[in-house]
């Protein structure tokens, strides 16, 4: 013990004088940079799920790109829950991410595709399924997104991020539009502080008018975001449709809600909706205004 004692002696006198290296500091860990929006990973999302196919509900490919929704959330860390339903006898699910704690709000996109693409200008092509890239896919892609880079330590409220499936066949078969946001409001036992749903929003000819169903002070709030970030340009402060869409069903509780759709979109139900007609920086400025909202701003 005394010759250890005497050796650590020396080591401190031979480094006070030069003669031996003083240890090298050690360095701080690193601040992990803060992530934010990105168009291109959320454009991802969109072609990983035209990769699928058309995904009409009960369809296989529905099945599997509600599938590939779960892994996303769990891999990024939120709580998942699923709702089964059936609607006009074909299976069906909603897909709810849950992070944050406070109030609750829901962030809200259909996952389900055309299953005909009734609006096609040619006649021939009228049969044929929708693939949904912009209707669809790209209100998915940004809920992804969100979730990869949400601060959960700067969240005011408990987000849900919720998938909606049997949105989109209204007027097929007997079918109605919003089947499954209807059975998620229907199924409510909470009420949210607001809802918000994104809906064909990656046009690369963005144009976001505000929707005129929509609750208004919502609407504001967000529109003003939007300036903030300069994006006035893309998110227009002038009504110009009214929808029923996925929004419908909280408003009819009570529920403040707000639709984001660009409506303006020449390829909506038709076999030309592909990939190719969704911009990367159309969901980034999306994504960006939802981020800043959820994050506080």
């Amino acid at each position: 013990m005394l010759l250890g004692l005497a050796g650590i002696l020396v080591w401190f006198v031979l480094v006070g004088r030069g003669f031996l290296p003083a240890p090298a500091p050690t360095a701080a860990p690193p601040t992990p940079a803060i992530e934010h929006f990105d168009g291109g990973v959320a454009y991802q999302h969109v072609l990983d799920q035209v990769g699928f196919g058309p995904r009409p509900t009960g369809s296989t490919a529905s099945r599997q790109t509600g599938d590939y929704i779960i892994g996303q959330l769990e891999a990024a860390g939120w709580a998942v829950e699923v709702q089964e339903f059936t609607y006009m006898a074909t299976p069906a699910r909603n897909i709810i991410g849950r992070a944050g704690d406070g109030p609750i709000v829901i962030i809200g996109a259909h996952y389900d595709t055309r299953r005909r693409a009734d609006n096609d200008p040619d006649p021939a092509r009228r049969a044929d399924p929708v693939m949904g890239a912009n209707d669809g896919a790209s209100g998915v892609a940004v809920l992804l997104e969100l979730a990869r880079v949400l601060d959960r330590k700067a969240l005011r409220n408990q987000v849900w991020l919720a998938f909606f499936d049997a949105e989109d066949n209204g007027r097929l078969d007997g079918w109605e539009f919003i089947a499954g946001s209807r059975y998620m409001a229907e199924h409510l036992n909470v009420t949210p502080a607001f809802v918000i749903v994104a809906d064909m929003i990656g046009d690369a000819d963005q144009q976001i008018y505000q929707e005129r169903t929509s609750t208004p002070a919502l609407q504001d709030r967000v529109w003003a975001i939007a300036e903030q970030l300069g994006y006035q340009d893309y998110f227009l402060p002038e009504a110009k449709w009214s929808m029923l869409d996925d929004h419908t069903p909280f408003l009819q509780l009570g529920i403040p809600a707000l639709d984001l759709i660009d409506f303006d979109y020449p390829y909506w139900h038709t076999v030309a909706d592909t990939a190719d007609k969704v911009a990367p920086a159309a969901l980034e400025r999306v994504g960006r205004v939802l981020e800043t909202l959820l994050e506080g701003g």
